[in-house]
């Protein structure tokens, strides 16, 4: 019984698993768009904020600092306010943590979605191997069935299964260097948001650092 449900479901061709792939790589696309435009919302003006960490290195006020930090859009704005605010009220140490807080969370707001161009990108070529095997198996069962054509049967169907794999790889490749790409690009924003937290904790942990008017740091 079990057998030819199998049987049943294999000499569905790989048709369908064709379209799955497509739909796939739709989705790929989708979340690809959606990540681009999601990073470039979400980037705060680079010039400006150097200047503004520049001038608050160079001895500036802290509260200006955080005013002009809380006026920008974008990840790194919204890390670096909520690590002077932390700092102003509590100290290097909350400030510290508050900052380390937010970088993850930012971490996890970027690599939303990317499991699915990492999965599909690692999985499409199994698909559409997969595929392939099942337009082999309903290949030789028109052989079996029709013997009079027997070379014909064969070799159209196993052409048509291949295309499957062809399929599969042609959804993967361009799945994994997204991936790759989103991976990079992440990693360096993190990376470049983390130098700048830390010039910032580096002000606050100085010992001539003081406070401003109504700050309390400890």
């Amino acid at each position: 019984m079990l057998q030819e449900k199998l049987m049943s479901f294999a000499l569905m061709g790989g048709e369908w698993v064709l379209w799955l792939l497509v739909l796939l790589s739709i989705l790929c696309l989708t979340v690809a768009v959606e990540r681009l435009i999601y990073s470039f919302l979400n980037s705060t003006p680079r010039y400006k904020l150097q200047e503004a960490i520049t001038a608050f290195l160079q001895g500036g006020d802290t509260s200006e600092f955080k005013k002009h930090v809380s006026e920008m859009k974008g990840m790194e704005a919204r890390v670096l306010h909520a690590g002077v605010e932390s700092g102003q009220q509590d100290g290097p140490a909350a400030a510290e943590d508050a900052i380390a807080g937010h970088i993850k969370l930012e971490k996890l707001k970027l690599d939303r979605g990317l499991v699915i161009i990492g999965t599909t990108g690692s999985n499409a070529p199994f698909v559409g191997l997969f595929g392939t095997v099942l337009g082999i198996i309903k290949a030789f069962n028109d052989l079996a069935s029709n013997t009079a054509e027997a070379a014909d049967a064969v070799m159209a169907g196993i052409s048509e299964a291949l295309v499957a794999t062809a399929v599969g790889l042609m959804v993967a490749i361009p799945a994994v260097i997204l991936y790759n790409a989103f991976q990079r690009r992440n990693k360096a924003r993190l990376g470049e948001l983390e130098s700048m937290s830390l010039l910032i904790l580096s002000r606050f942990k100085s010992p001539n650092f003081k406070p401003s008017v109504g700050e309390q740091v400890d």
